[in-house]
């Protein structure tokens, strides 16, 4: 079966950091310039969160606040589901649905910051790797579901 560790592994090293105490508007810039949709938000070293499209509409825009003045600290998401890097993809799946997230944050056993598996990471893995990802038994069951209904 396909891991977390799988997809970071895939990944370019990250390089989309920003300071918590960074602007919005610096946080957006940085977004626009990496073509990501999110930013991993650090202070001193230390994991603090994510900053993403999302947070922006959500916590700059409906609430009022000027992308100039507020901080990302202000606006982030800090409460994301965290995994180990030998979660399944399927585990990864179900955990995104779950939650309502599209963003784990992958620590390893030492508690240090491995990387962000996003829900696009699962989505393309599973494309690319059904049958790595999916338990064998299920697949197949879907499989069959499939036929059946078409």
């Amino acid at each position: 079966m396909r891991t977390a560790q799988d997809i970071l592994n895939s990944k370019p090293p990250i390089f989309n950091f920003i300071d918590a105490d960074s602007r919005v508007i610096e946080g957006l810039q940085l977004m626009n310039s990496v073509n990501l949709s999110y930013l991993v938000v650090m202070k001193e070293g230390e994991f603090q969160g994510i900053f993403s499209e999302r947070d922006y509409s959500r916590n700059v825009i409906l609430k009022g606040l000027a992308s100039h003045s507020a901080t990302i600290r202000e606006v982030m998401s800090t409460f994301l589901p965290v995994i180990g890097p030998l979660e399944t993809v399927e585990k990864c799946m179900q955990l995104l649905n779950s939650h309502k997230t599209r963003y784990l944050v992958v620590f390893n056993d030492d508690q240090q910051f491995q990387g962000v598996v996003t829900i696009n990471d699962v989505l393309r893995e599973a494309i690319s790797n059904r049958e790595l990802v999916f338990d064998q038994a299920e697949f197949s069951q879907a499989i069959e579901l499939q036929d059946k209904i078409f």
